[in-house]
């Protein structure tokens, strides 16, 4: 016998197909709340450095990791805050995985705002928690409070959970 979650019933009895579509979709994302205060690490086979605009350009297997966050990317932008004092925000591009805790999303592009610690992933994004995947057009992940926001053509597979045999 199949025990339904909470979560997916609802739907069966409404008469909706087991593939949910939506324009957006609002899910967790991550273990715990991120400290975007905690330094950020980057690592890349190549840097370039421009002073003038106040970036820096890793390229070649990038990562950066950040607390529990990991993004990898082949380029990354870094833009400087105006006075020096710290990093801005990340402009990662060329196909871009990020992960925290179990949860992993891939994407064409990101942006990393540092101090709001909000990551906005744009172009196919694929998320993955354990068996249940989400896909969209652009994913809206809130660092602090540990959600995300999935927006335009969202699309997930209901999977039903199986009761344990005694």
């Amino acid at each position: 016998m199949i025990r339904l979650s909470w979560l997916v019933l609802p739907l069966l009895l409404s008469g909706a197909p087991s593939v949910g579509l939506a324009q957006s979709a609002q899910v967790a994302f991550g273990n715990s709340q991120q400290d975007s205060s905690l330094p950020v690490e980057v690592v890349s086979e190549v840097l370039n450095v421009n002073e003038n605009d106040r970036t820096a350009i890793f390229t070649g297997n990038v990562v950066v990791g950040q607390g529990e966050m990991r993004l990898w990317a082949p380029r990354v932008e870094v833009i400087y805050k105006p006075d020096q004092s710290g990093i801005e925000s990340l402009h990662a591009t060329g196909g871009v995985t990020l992960v925290s805790g179990e949860d992993a999303a891939e994407g064409e592009e990101a942006d990393y705002h540092i101090d709001s610690g909000m990551i906005e992933m744009e172009g196919n994004v694929l998320l993955v928690q354990g068996p249940q995947t989400l896909t969209s057009d652009k994913m809206l992940v809130d660092m602090r409070a540990g959600t995300a926001q999935m927006t335009g053509r969202v699309k997930t597979v209901l999977q039903p959970q199986s009761e344990p045999q005694d």
